[in-house]
């Protein structure tokens, strides 16, 4: 798409200044101290750059400007009291073509000073609406301002169709100290094609850039930004206002995480658009009863394969399913449905494609210089430098806009361990300690508590959750009692221990019954989400389905039992998409989950059984009220190892669950638990139910408690546990 500069050579130095030179070289900083208007001993003279042209004429004053020499110059001398002062010119190229613009090079700064002293300092929240392409009207004529951050550039142009992708043409002006470069074109308008052509001021190497701040793009393969106007109407006034009112803290949360592209498919195979998800997804959370969705990243990203997680435009949503304003439809829709709608967002790397950020201007400029603290070895991507203002900036402008201009619920934060730690992954002579010789990110941490002060500051009710599997400390603890600041926090330690209990032949699991109980030790230090997400379902991890042990009954059963124990934990919920009906296969990205295996019955009751156990968690106050205090939790028996059997209490005030799981294919009759009051007990909820394609095996009736004390309480009652199954009982009123 792109083509090189062309070279300068062929045009001849006679009658040319130093500067002009320059220009003519595509090396000139600051193009206005030479094009444009300007007063010359005691005249006006106009002066344009023009390659490729014929003759150009100054139609206000039907006069031609001169060609200067053999050059690229044209220059026009005279009163210049009638001249207005954002004049048009007139050319005619080799071909005959003629064209009638506005000299751009007549324009004042459009970026303020103050503009750039926020940025300067880190502190402009709102930098994408200064930085990147911007349709305006500047003394009633509209065109598009270019502002980009390029410190270590020599010259920085906008390139695109409408100048031949030749940088010598629309050369940018140089905001000095700052390192920002602007322009306002006019004449151009949204779905605009650009880039931005780089000449690096040490090596004279020339680089097209894709505009970090680009609000739109093509579609990939293709590489360039569009400049983007949104006209979309909101509807969703009445969910922000909940949103802000409700405490998310004390409502239930159960998240549909979904990558868009895979999700489902046209019948040919190609992506469903935003507005076609929208309705289709809508449909399906309602029926499931999932309270939110969670998208793999949708910010614009060249290599499908990379899942989104290798981002290019941190401000521009994929074309693969559409237009921005297709994707505000998507969540409006959501919205107006209430199903709220998180992001996958990620400020822990970034890709090294030539047109992304990496050596943006030919400097390490986003990331870090040296290999031991800009590159991680792992995934062959670069790490955002959190030390420099500007680099920060821009992520947590990145950060707001979604949640401003998209009306975004909340993010979750992509591999906050490997920002936390310098040694991430590393081995012993693959990283640089800091100033106090420690293996922390000092300044990834102050942007983090950035990111979620600010964030939670001007967006209260949105959400910020971090992917972080390690034991730091209070990352969902304030700021200001030292924490990171997060809403919450995947808890990977009981999701592992969970996966590692499960795949273990019931046998054997009374051996590993520590692994059932030990997140207690540590579960109320943190705002825990339990997640099932994508990355346990790939890369020969197997599907959830057939990481259960046993024949085709048993996996189906331990699946129903894994559901029930993590939606009756406590703990905010998240569900990767395919594992709530059982998929067989491992998730592929480069294609729709396998639908058909609904026709089957296990299939169907699994997606029965999360479905209800979505209704259950939502209508049931002890279930979700206090996920994150310890107030809302009481063992009746963790001990019972031999059996392999766990009971507790659910609570929120005088209201109460009893939940018992059995994760032996044994029936257990009359087995006795203890109970908190006498009374009238049953069964609200049963995995191995019938309805779900299990054994039926339960307690229909009343149960009866008896005044016999039992694992220290006052009395008890005597039931049936259904074989790998779990259940909820009530007490009667």
């Amino acid at each position: 798409m792109t083509k090189p500069s062309k070279s300068a050579s062929s045009t001849s130095s006679k009658g040319m200044t130093d500067d002009m030179a320059k220009i003519a070289a595509a090396r000139h900083h600051d193009p206005f101290t030479v094009l444009g208007r300007h007063e010359e001993k005691g005249k006006t003279v106009v002066r344009a750059y023009l390659p490729d042209t014929d003759s150009v004429l100054l139609p206000a004053m039907d006069q031609s400007l001169q060609r200067i020499g053999d050059t690229d110059f044209f220059e026009w001398h005279g009163d210049g009291s009638t001249l207005p002062a954002f004049y048009m010119l007139e050319r005619v190229d080799g071909q005959g073509n003629r064209q009638r613009f506005h000299d751009p090079y007549v324009f004042s700064p459009t970026v303020s000073d103050f503009d750039l002293h926020l940025f300067g300092e880190g502190s402009h929240l709102h930098a994408y609406q200064v930085f990147g392409a911007h349709v305006m009207e500047l003394e009633g004529i509209r065109g598009v301002r270019f502002a980009t951050w390029a410190p270590n550039a020599e010259r920085v142009s906008v390139v695109g169709d409408f100048n031949a992708w030749d940088g010598r043409r629309h050369a940018m002006r140089s905001r000095g100290g700052s390192g920002v470069w602007e322009l306002f074109i006019p004449g151009l308008d949204e779905g605009t094609l650009y880039k931005f052509e780089i000449r690096n001021r040490s090596s004279g190497a020339i680089s097209h850039k894709f505009d970090p701040y680009a609000q739109g793009s093509e579609l990939r393969p293709r590489t360039g930004a569009c400049v983007t106007t949104s006209r979309y109407q909101w509807h969703d006034s009445d969910w922000l206002a909940r949103r802000e009112e409700q405490h998310w803290l004390h409502q239930p949360i159960s998240v549909y995480e979904v990558h868009l592209g895979s999700w489902r498919r046209d019948d040919d195979g190609s992506f469903l658009n935003y507005r076609e998800l929208a309705h289709q997804l809508v449909d399906y959370v309602k029926q499931t009863g999932f309270t939110h969705i969670e998208l793999l990243p949708i910010t614009e990203h060249p290599l499908d394969a990379s899942w989104g997680y290798q981002t290019i435009g941190y401000f521009a949503p994929t074309r693969r399913f559409g237009s921005p304003d297709d994707f505000r439809y998507f969540i409006d829709y959501c919205h107006r449905h209430d199903i709220g709608v998180y992001l996958d967002w990620v400020p822990a790397h970034f890709p090294k494609d030539e047109h992304g950020l990496a050596h943006f201007d030919g400097s390490a400029l986003y990331e870090h210089e040296d290999p031991r603290r800009g590159e991680h070895p792992d995934w062959g991507t670069l790490i955002f430098n959190y030390g420099r203002n500007e680099v920060r900036n821009f992520l947590i402008s990145s950060a707001i806009y979604w949640l401003k201009e998209f009306h975004i619920d909340g993010l979750r934060v992509d591999a906050v361990a490997s920002m936390l730690y310098l040694d991430y992954s590393r081995e012993d002579d693959q990283w640089m300690p800091n100033i106090h010789g420690g293996n922390e990110n000092l300044e990834a941490i102050t942007f983090l508590r950035e990111l979620n002060t600010v964030t939670h500051r001007e967006h209260p009710g949105t959400v910020v959750i971090a992917e972080e599997s390690t034991a730091w400390p209070q990352v969902t603890r304030p700021v200001n009692i030292g924490g990171l600041g997060f809403s919450m926090k995947w808890n990977m330690g009981w999701m592992h221990d969970s996966l590692a209990y499960f795949s273990q032949e019931p046998v054997y699991r009374s051996f590993h019954h520590d692994q059932l109980t030990f997140g207690l030790l540590y579960l109320f230090t943190e705002n825990f989400v339990l997640p099932f997400s994508h990355d346990e379902v790939v890369h020969g991890k197997a599907s959830m389905l057939y990481k259960m042990p046993g024949d085709e009954w048993q996996r189906f059963a331990n699946l129903r039992l894994l559901y029930t124990y993590m939606f009756t934990y406590p703990g905010k919920k998240l569900l990767f998409m395919g594992c709530e009906f059982g998929q067989g296969d491992e998730w592929n990205f480069d294609k729709a989950l396998d639908w058909y295996v609904l026709e089957y019955a296990g299939h169907q009751g699994l997606q029965k059984l999360v479905s209800d156990l979505n209704g259950l968690y939502r209508q049931r106050p002890e279930l979700y009220t206090h996920e994150f205090e310890h107030n809302g939790f009481e063992w009746i028996d963790c001990h019972d190892s031999q059996q392999s059997v766990i009971s507790f209490i659910r609570k929120a005030g005088d209201r109460f669950v009893i939940v018992i799981l059995n994760f032996t294919p044994v029936p257990r009759e009359h087995y006795r638990v203890g109970v908190p009051v006498e009374g009238v007990y049953q069964e609200i909820f049963n995995s191995d139910s019938g309805y779900y394609n299990g054994s039926n095996t339960g307690n229909g009736g009343e149960l009866q408690s008896e005044n016999l004390p039992w694992m220290n309480r006052p009395c008890s009652i005597s039931l049936t546990l259904p074989p790998l199954a779990g259940i909820v009982l009530e007490l009667k009123q």
